[in-house]
């Protein structure tokens, strides 16, 4: 048989999955802790032993914190908006939104946020180009040596991306997130901020001494796990929803079936509607974001329950799912006193799966159930939905294979 060996490289543990590409089947997996301490190669190949090697090897990475994105736009509950939903669609973590034209203070938030890319968007089509320029050039001359991805108003990015270009600002062009009013394009940005990923921030990070590992990774780990949902829901024809609660962050995943009326009529959002999304919560997890959570849940009057009924990890992440989830549906502020955004309507939800070390390790029915009998949150949710645990830990790597290998990615998504 032709086989795949599929690695996540994650912050705590290096996973590996060993696939048979004919029948689409896993034979193998194995699961090491990641040796970011000195070089993750070494324990993406005791992972890669251990399942015994394979003809092709795929290799998505989260380690390091992944991917840390940049927003810069121009109106906050448009552009701006569409760039944010781009940004967590495309595997990254958003740590910083900046709205209308950059000043000093603004430069100053920018950099303190830390990004390893920016996403510099602004104007539709053939409309205002002028904030997009100033905002070109206030990157520019910053200092800011962050790669840019310029995905604006498509009558003046050229001229912005120039002048990035003429203070040795690494960027990439690509088409308008929002080319139209109400129409979201992410397609187009998810690649190109796939490539900068894969170019510029997996070497960055230093997580290896040497060029290989750069080469071997094909995607931010989050990425491949939202091409998985898009396959699931594309071979189900239903909506999907999937919540994967980690040490440090939990994200959460929704495909829907879209709506005609919420794209074309009077319910339709300015800032354009995906129907396949993804947020990531980094205050909530259940190892090093367990302060996070126990807070979250007191903001969100969540009683936790004792230590022991059930376990402390177990209840944990409960609380973690629950607050993710609400904080998914419900969307979020662009500022204090705005209104919410972005939120997700689950009630046709069919398919609810759950991921991550917790539920994977006995805690998966208890999790789902606390998020499905959730009605105090303010959203509304699954109506009737069969819920599932990735306990072979599969959609990351059908995500990896959904390009070169669709059957066998579709086979390990029907798996579940």
């Amino acid at each position: 048989m032709t086989t795949a060996v599929c690695v996540d490289v994650g912050s705590t543990y290096t996973k590996a999955a060993l696939i048979d590409l004919g029948a689409g089947e896993l034979v193998r997996r194995a699961e090491v802790p990641t040796t970011a301490g000195s070089d993750v190669l070494t324990g993406l190949d005791q992972a890669v032993a251990q399942v015994g090697g394979g003809d092709e090897l795929y290799v998505c990475s989260s380690a390091g914190g992944g991917l840390r994105l940049a927003v810069v736009g121009y109106e906050s509950l448009v552009t701006a908006e569409a760039g944010h939903r781009v940004g967590l669609s495309a595997g990254a973590r958003v740590v910083h939104v900046a709205t209308g034209p950059l000043d000093g203070r603004g430069v100053t938030a920018l950099r303190e946020s830390r990004p390893d890319v920016i996403l510099l968007v602004g104007g539709t089509d053939g409309g205002d180009g002028e904030v997009l320029l100033h905002n070109a050039h206030r990157l520019a001359t910053s200092r800011l040596r962050v790669p840019v991805v310029v995905a604006g108003n498509a009558d003046v990015r050229e001229e912005a991306a120039a002048r990035l270009t003429e203070r040795r600002v690494p960027v990439t062009v690509t088409g308008n997130v929002l080319p139209r009013i109400g129409v979201l394009d992410p397609g187009p940005a998810r690649t190109a901020i796939r490539e900068v990923f894969l170019r510029h921030v997996i070497g960055g990070k230093r997580l290896s001494k040497g060029p290989r590992f750069a080469s071997l990774v094909r995607a931010a780990t989050p990425d491949a796990v939202l091409a998985a949902v898009e396959l699931l829901a594309d071979r189900t024809g239903a909506g999907v929803l999937v919540v994967d609660v980690g040490g440090a962050t939990t994200d959460v995943y929704s495909a829907l079936v879209p709506d005609a009326e919420a794209e074309s009529g009077p319910r339709r959002d300015v800032a354009g509607t995906l129907w396949r999304s993804r947020t990531v919560e980094g205050d909530l997890g259940v190892a090093v974001g367990a302060d996070g959570t126990r807070a979250a849940a007191a903001a969100e009057k969540l009683a936790l329950p004792e230590i022991g009924q059930p376990p402390g990890d177990v209840a944990l992440a409960a609380a973690a799912a629950t607050v993710a989830l609400r904080r998914h549906a419900r969307g979020h502020a662009s500022a204090p006193g705005q209104p919410r955004t972005g939120g997700r309507d689950l009630r046709d939800v069919r398919l609810v799966v759950g991921s991550g070390g917790v539920l994977r390790h006995g805690g998966g029915a208890y999790v789902l159930d606390a998020v499905l009998s959730d009605h105090a949150g303010g959203w509304a949710g699954p109506a009737r939905a069969r819920t599932v645990i990735d306990s072979r830990y599969v959609l990351a790597a059908a995500g990896m294979l959904s390009i070169d290998h669709r059957d066998a990615a579709t086979a390990l998504v029907n798996s579940l």
